[in-house]
């Protein structure tokens, strides 16, 4: 009996593992991968020609049993990965807004990577945790929030975390308002069930907000009221408290507020200096700001007016990962009261607990997860690398190219601008209807040359145009506008051809349509088709007038009714011959003494000599064969 035994789990390990010699000799591959990708990225079509489904028949149905070479792994990525990827760095997206990215950020992730902790809490990752601290409030100055919201200020209980996105960040502080409002109503109603309370709780938001407000609601068991805004698309203070009153006379508890500072659809501002001011009647509702695309911009000093009313705010988040050249993910929160947000996510266990933990910060109870990452390395690197004036002009250098595309838009009476250009993103569409403008966004991103997104704004279907690229340039921007203005040019074209087809058919149409109408009535009237009985009997208006001697000898006429379909009179004269035989003789001139004659309109007229008639009837009578 030959027994086979198994290959040693160490051996098969030893086989498959990557060293830190080849990890050496791989690493610099992939980040020459990494450079090429990156410098030869305008060669790629922007977006993936491809449809669902396409990479589940191109690789196997399960995992491979046995180790496979690095080479074959990189030339799938090449093969089979990168047909199926959008290219958010391509110098020709100009959808949503910039997905931010540098080396620096790049080489901090793989720093974070490679140090590979868990920073729940202090005890798990000093560094982890104080750089996070540190970092938030370098920015948090930065973009100019109060004192109050940064964690190292002398008296201060705010301060900052990093987040997975923002979606997260309005999660977090709506959970936490929730906490609040529902300890605020206990106290007041202490033997009412806390579901009871939770059914009257009412949040607040623009039409205008992003979509994770409502998400956030779902999760939270809260009931949602979308306001709408102005003709700005910024919410006001007062559709804000009248719908608030409105609510409280139903019986209903306001305790949230989501205002946004740089809307997604058209990056505009809701009032958050007049909001704020109108919520001080309303001491226990949480008024958060989302500023997740323009906050990053106010670090720029001729920006931060766009921040006026940041003193009213209990809670602020802004993404790094869109417009500070910081990959995703990194989505940055500051509060006022850390007490207030952390009380409604703690969760202690003893496994947990260390014996800092009354004078450090934990930020596993500053969010939804218990693992994080060490973020805070990547953004680190950023600030450092760039400091804040060259993060302050490479934003000021995309909002010249907006302003850019803006003034290119304006130029051609065809398009128009629907959004206040403040920052880098320009809404315009074509003058005309909604479907020729999808037509147009349709047939450019079919294309593959451009990749834009549309919005709504103020219910009209605008396409939205952002300049992202990390380094793009004024070419890219003219490159693009002459994309869309031959589609354009293109569409309208074909939309006029297809307008004068379409009189064509409506002309072609009407006319069978009169062609089968007369053919209807030629059926059931021959007159209509044959010329010799319309010109013999059935003249195209006839009166008759009937003519008989007055007293004084002069003949009187008198009109009788008229015939359909007839042009003619008959005038019935007295007879010049003696008629006392009761007869009449044939006139030569036609059967029964009527002539044919001619009337002025060219139609013929009947007429009865005079004395044809052995009784003429008396002045005004009718004769019955004209009834």
């Amino acid at each position: 009996m030959i027994f086979r035994f198994a290959e040693c789990p160490a051996d098969c390990l030893a086989r498959a593992t990557m060293d830190s010699k080849e990890f050496r000799r791989r690493g610099t591959e992939m980040v020459e991968y990494i450079c090429n990708y990156l410098e030869t990225l305008e060669q790629r079509r922007v977006t993936p020609c491809v449809e669902p489904g396409y990479l589940r028949h191109q690789l196997p149905d399960e995992a491979p049993e046995e180790p496979e070479p690095w080479e074959k792994i990189m030339q799938d990525v090449e093969d089979k990965i990168m047909p199926g990827v959008t290219h958010w760095q391509h110098p020709r997206f100009h959808a949503y807004f910039p997905s931010g990215n540098s080396f620096p950020s790049i080489l901090g992730d793989m720093l974070s990577d490679g140090i590979g902790c868990i920073g729940f809490s202090w005890a798990a990752s000093p560094a982890c945790t104080e750089l996070e601290t540190i970092v938030l409030d370098w920015l948090g100055k930065a973009i100019g929030l109060p004192d109050s919201f940064l964690a190292l200020k002398p008296g201060s209980r705010g301060g900052g975390v990093i987040q997975t996105s923002a979606s997260e960040c309005v999660l977090v502080t709506m959970l936490a308002a929730r906490a609040q409002a529902i300890k605020y109503l206990k106290q007041q109603h202490p033997f009412v069930e806390e579901g009871h309370l939770l059914s009257k709780l009412m949040a607040y938001c623009s039409k205008e907000a992003h979509s994770c407000v409502e998400k956030a609601a779902m999760i939270s068991f809260v009931k949602l009221r979308i306001l709408e805004p102005d003709e700005k698309c910024c919410l006001r203070a007062d559709t804000l408290i009248k719908a608030m009153e409105e609510d409280e006379q139903q019986g209903l508890i306001p305790f949230f507020v989501s205002t946004t500072l740089g809307t997604t659809g058209s990056c505009a501002f809701d009032d958050l200096a007049e909001i704020g001011e109108a919520l001080q009647r309303f001491p226990s509702v949480w008024l958060h700001v989302d500023a997740a695309y323009a906050g990053n911009a106010f670090i720029c000093p001729e920006l931060k007016y766009l921040l006026k009313g940041i003193q009213y705010a209990d809670s602020f988040n802004t993404n790094p990962n869109k417009w500070l050249l910081t990959n995703f993910d990194c989505s940055t929160l500051w509060v006022r009261d850390r007490i207030r947000l952390t009380s409604a996510l703690v969760v202690d266990p003893l496994y947990l607990q260390h014996g800092y933990t009354d004078s450090a910060i934990d930020y596993r109870h500053w969010g939804v997860p218990l693992s994080r990452r060490f973020r805070s390395l990547k953004l680190w690197f950023v600030l450092r690398s760039y400091g804040i004036s060259g993060l302050q002009a490479y934003i000021r250098h995309h909002i010249d190219l907006a302003k850019r595309f803006e003034a290119l838009v304006l130029k051609d009476n065809r398009f128009e601008v629907c959004n206040d250009v403040r920052l880098g993103l320009v809404c315009f569409r074509l003058k005309g209807t909604d479907r020729i403008n999808e037509k147009l966004l349709s047939s450019i991103n079919a294309s593959g040359k451009l990749h834009m997104v549309p919005a709504s704004v103020n219910d009209t279907y605008v396409i939205r145009f952002c300049a992202v690229a990390q380094n793009a340039k004024v070419e890219d921007i003219d490159y693009a506008w002459d994309v869309i203005t031959d589609f354009a040019s293109e569409i309208l074209e074909k939309e006029q051809a297809d307008e004068v087809s379409e009189i064509v058919d409506r002309r072609k149409t009407h006319t069978l349509a009169q062609k089968r109408s007369f053919f209807v009535r030629m059926v059931s009237d021959p007159k209509i088709y044959n010329p010799a009985i319309n010109k013999a009997q059935t003249p195209h208006r006839m009166s008759t007038e009937l003519t008989s001697p007055g007293h004084d000898g002069t003949v009187v006429t008198v009109q009788s009714p008229k015939f359909r379909h007839l042009d003619t009179m008959m005038r019935l004269s007295a007879s010049r011959r003696n008629s006392a035989t009761g007869g009449s003789s044939p006139s030569p001139e036609g059967e029964n003494g009527i002539t044919l004659l001619k009337s002025p309109k060219k139609s013929p007229i009947l007429m009865r000599k005079r004395g044809s008639s052995p009784n003429p009837p008396a002045a005004g009578t009718n004769n019955g064969s004209t009834k």
